[in-house]
């Protein structure tokens, strides 16, 4: 399939502020030459924001200023007017209480600042996790042509001859640090070496994931997923992408016309090959609510189900993204799915051609990284969702990264009831655990932290790890970060602070897990869980002003993709009136 552009030159939306000759028009245009633009720029070609998530405070994307310049030069090369446009970076590793608190409030500015200005076509600059959803949000929002031009990876880490990727190892020598297995001086050793270059983590998180939806989603050109931050060819990629959104403008290709029903099924099976994040299901669902597609939690339990996880990566496998990259990168993994009948080959892509047409002769140089099927990590990777008198809306887990022993299991329940309380009893010996328990955490999704942070993947007691147990079953409302690993049960829906069951689990209960069956059952009779719900009452004060309490009072639930209510659906770029 390929794209029928639409008929060239017709009226642009720069063309309301900048063209003719009134009193309005001279002011927009007028203002803007102060930079000294020369008066044939406003002629009638396309202007070209590029939309830049750069700042010093998301160090994963501190170097997307100087991409931003190979940007230009693409746009300008292609006869259009590029003009850079710093917008809302919301950062995982420096955000309180969590970056994903603000994703929705990132979205809902980045749309009307693509509404509000005169911008014809958007380059969407991004890198770190929450920046990915929150400007593919906003162009889904408006229907701007845009295109999705990522930072990339950083390069592999090193330690003391062991190749560590940032994140994942933050986490095992954490827990080693804990079990008395490495020194703390070690660890800080070890934190020189995790993130030695620019770029985002260099693992298969939550940034490598949602870099990889964009580009499964047809948001992206070819091969933009795993080009490392600091190779030269990451920057040819974005000079290739100036030059394409011109051409995007010009035969109006719009994020609608490419994120369909079968570009989100694509990517669905795309993040299960690469044993991709599970925070990929709630940004993923959120985009497809403001495309207006519809899209469930039983799509990613249908379509991940029979897809094999093939890309041998932290934190399901062994390799960084430089050796996926290297091997062929997203490219291969979609050839594959095709190859398979998992892929709908005909679906569109911001190069205005089918999906299968950008990567059918691509060519798998690394089968250790890129696996065969028959070798795959696990044979059913796509993220599993649970249902259950426990988790009546669902709950995901990712299996590719939990430990198989554990996949159908039954444990006493270990209680607690927020962040702080983990905090204050997980260390004390005295607390009664051990590894056949379930560990669960309440008031820690979407309203409940509020913002629904990275907690879910508990660190294990010290007298549990000790023990040399480096895995147990942890149920929550809660999210991880995508370079985390375990058995762990995520976005239990609804929450405990919406008064769902999770909220009425007490210690010493029974819950029975058995992915395989998708089940997850919390053992008490209806009226008993009839009356612990009637008795509830919620633990925490809720805030009386600003975006906190606009938060908790407009977010929606996990299992629809934790966005405003208000915010749901396609609502275009009408250009408002003139204010002048």
């Amino acid at each position: 399939m390929s794209f029928k552009p639409a008929p060239w030159p017709r009226k642009l939306r720069s063309t309301h502020w900048y063209s003719g000759n009134s009193r309005d028009t001279i002011y927009h245009r007028g203002w803007l030459k102060n930079q000294g633009y020369p008066s044939d720029l406003f002629d009638g070609r396309p202007i070209i924001g590029i939309l830049n998530t750069w700042s010093e405070l998301t160090p994963c994307n501190g170097h997307l200023r100087e991409l931003a310049e190979k940007v230009k030069a693409g746009i300008w090369e292609a006869g259009g007017f590029p003009v850079e446009v710093p917008v809302f970076s919301a950062s995982e590793n420096t955000f309180r209480p969590t970056a994903m608190m603000f994703r929705n409030l990132a979205a809902m500015s980045i749309e009307e600042q693509m509404r509000g200005q005169p911008i014809d076509g958007a380059v969407l600059l991004v890198g770190c996790d929450k920046t990915t959803p929150s400007l593919m949000m906003a162009a889904a929002s408006t229907d701007i042509p845009s295109i999705v031009v990522t930072g990339g990876p950083m390069l592999n880490g090193h330690f003391r001859g062991e190749q560590i990727g940032s994140g994942t190892a933050l986490w095992r020598f954490s827990e080693a640090v804990k079990a008395g297995e490495m020194t703390q001086e070690d660890f800080l050793e070890a934190e020189q070496a995790m993130s030695r270059s620019s770029g985002t983590c260099n693992t298969m998180g939550t940034a490598s994931s949602m870099a990889s939806m964009a580009e499964a989603l047809g948001m992206a050109l070819s091969g933009n997923a795993a080009i490392p931050a600091v190779d030269s060819r990451r920057r040819v990629m974005a000079q290739l992408s100036g030059r394409r959104i011109v051409q995007m403008v010009k035969d109006d290709l719009k994020p609608s016309d490419i994120m369909t029903k079968q570009a989100f099924e694509n990517a669905i099976r795309t993040n299960a090959a690469i044993g991709g994040s599970t925070n990929a299901v709630i940004h993923l669902l959120a985009i497809a609510g403001r495309v207006g597609v519809d899209l469930t939690l039983d799509d990613w339990d249908r379509c991940g189900r029979d897809i094999p996880t093939i890309v041998n990566l932290m934190p399901s496998g062994k390799y960084l993204m430089e050796e996926f990259f290297y091997a062929g990168g997203l490219p291969v993994v979609l050839k594959r799915l095709a190859e398979s009948g998992h892929l709908h080959k005909d679906a569109l892509t911001v190069s205005g051609e089918g999906i299968w047409e950008e990567v059918k002769d691509v060519v798998n140089y690394n089968e250790d990284v890129i696996l065969p099927a028959d070798k795959a990590l696990t044979q059913s990777g796509g993220i599993v969702v649970l249902k259950g008198n426990l988790a009546p809306n669902g709950a995901v887990l990712k299996p590719s990264a939990a430990s198989p022993h554990l996949l159908k299991h039954r444990g006493r329940a270990v209680v607690f009831e927020d962040i702080d309380d983990y905090k204050a009893k997980i260390n004390d010996d005295a607390l009664d655990i051990d590894e056949t328990c379930i560990m669960v955490l309440k008031n820690c999704g979407p309203k409940g932290y509020p913002g629904m942070a990275e907690v879910g993947n508990m660190g294990l007691p010290p007298k549990v790890l000790k023990k040399g147990i480096t895995d147990m079953v942890r149920i929550s409302d809660a999210r991880m970060s995508g370079t985390a690993y375990g058995t762990v049960i995520l976005h239990t829906s609804p929450e405990a602070a919406a008064k769902g069951p999770l909220a009425i689990v007490r210690n010493g209960d029974f819950i029975e897990v058995d992915v395989e069956a998708r089940k997850m059952h919390l053992e008490i009779s209806d009226e008993e869980m009839a009356v612990r719900l009637a008795e509830w009452q919620p633990i925490h004060n809720h805030p009386e002003s600003g975006y906190a309490w606009l938060h908790q009072q407009h977010v929606l639930g996990a299992d629809t993709g934790a966005d405003f209510d208000f915010l749901k659906g396609c609502r275009g770029n009408e250009v408002g009136k003139e204010a002048h």
